[in-house]
């Protein structure tokens, strides 16, 4: 993690350097900020997941974009049995990004194996990791080339990092920065965390571990606006839910609540409520727990660190609340808020 923390300093300076430009001299814009954090999201998935290479990773993002885009098109439509098997334009469109998404990969992947067959030094970036793994459980086995991953699957692995890391963060960010337009008394405390720990310095990654205000409000975030609006689970055995009985193979999609009150997370997760994950389930629990929730707190509470360091912030008169769920959950209308200068 903290060798991801440089991409996220690079790409949340990026961001705010912009909505600073749009400041006058009245020390107050109102700003949308839906676009600039999917731009920022994509700026630091691209840096933490490429490297140098982020560039070419922004390319693949943006056509992973216009991917999800068509697959919402498509799930929000009329089902038609065998209709994905047609030359529609819809299809054909979807089969040319998905050879092009290839493509953009397979050419930086190429890259990195060849450096890695020379012993020359390779990046500490998601790739980079996900690559070194890979080159030695091969080698450790001779070559074996039933060992380890195809070039497919790390290219589809790389997929996997965008769609989760970049729909996810954005997401949270964005929610983060609603309630905390909000509820006023909490931004204000979460400031005084961040001044205390950090002054006028950017955030690093020991002092990002000992934020207990932030981290209570990215969690109570989580558990009112997860991305994921639901958990979906298939009973195994029979189960009993208080007076109702569940047969094996029944599947329950488990919704969040609604109430914001960090102060349940005060204590950590585990001690929120009696049973160690009712009130939170963002990243699943137990065998299946998201293996990216440490990479999406950290960026979430490098840029909301960086945020409360500039500004002041409040909901416009013009922002209207419609959550909306597409891939993930995202502000309908866009998410308008007025920023004060510090």
């Amino acid at each position: 993690m903290k060798d991801m923390l440089p991409a996220f300093h690079a790409a949340s300076e990026n961001m705010l350097s912009k909505w600073e430009m749009r400041f006058s001299s009245t020390e107050t814009c109102e700003l949308d900020v839906w676009p600039y954090l999917c731009a920022f999201s994509g700026h630091a998935i691209s840096r933490a997941a490429f490297g140098s290479n982020f560039e070419e990773g922004e390319r693949f993002f943006k056509l992973q974009n216009e991917q999800g885009a068509l697959t919402s098109e498509v799930l929000n439509s009329v089902h038609i049995p065998l209709l994905r098997f047609l030359p529609t334009k819809m299809n054909r469109s979807m089969k040319q990004i998905s050879n092009e998404m290839a493509i953009c990969l397979r050419g930086i992947i190429n890259k990195r194996e060849k450096a890695m067959r020379a012993g020359e030094a390779t990046e500490d970036d998601l790739l980079g990791i996900l690559l070194k793994s890979n080159f030695s459980e091969i080698q450790e086995h001779g070559d074996d080339k039933d060992v380890g991953m195809s070039i497919e699957e790390v290219i589809e692995e790389c997929k996997v990092f965008y769609l989760a890391g970049e729909h996810t963060t954005k997401d949270l960010i964005n929610w983060t920065l609603v309630l905390l337009g909000k509820h006023q008394d909490w931004q204000r405390r979460a400031r005084e965390e961040v001044v205390q720990i950090f002054k006028n310095k950017k955030p690093d990654y020991a002092g990002l571990n000992r934020l207990k205000i932030v981290d209570m409000i990215l969690y109570e975030v989580l558990r009112l606006y997860p991305p994921a609006i639901f958990t979906t689970r298939e009973i195994t055995k029979e189960t009993k839910l208080g007076d109702i009985s569940l047969p094996p193979g029944v599947q329950l999609a488990v919704p969040d609540i609604h109430e914001f009150k960090p102060e349940r997370f005060s204590e950590g997760v585990s001690k929120a409520s009696k049973n160690e994950v009712a009130p939170f389930f963002s990243f699943s629990t137990g065998p299946r727990t998201c293996i990216g929730q440490n990479f999406a707190l950290m960026e979430a509470k490098t840029v909301i660190t960086m945020i409360l360091q500039r500004f002041t912030f409040e909901l416009s008169p013009a922002y209207r609340h419609s959550p909306f769920n597409m891939l993930t959950l995202e502000p309908q209308y866009g998410t308008q808020i007025i920023f004060h200068k510090i």
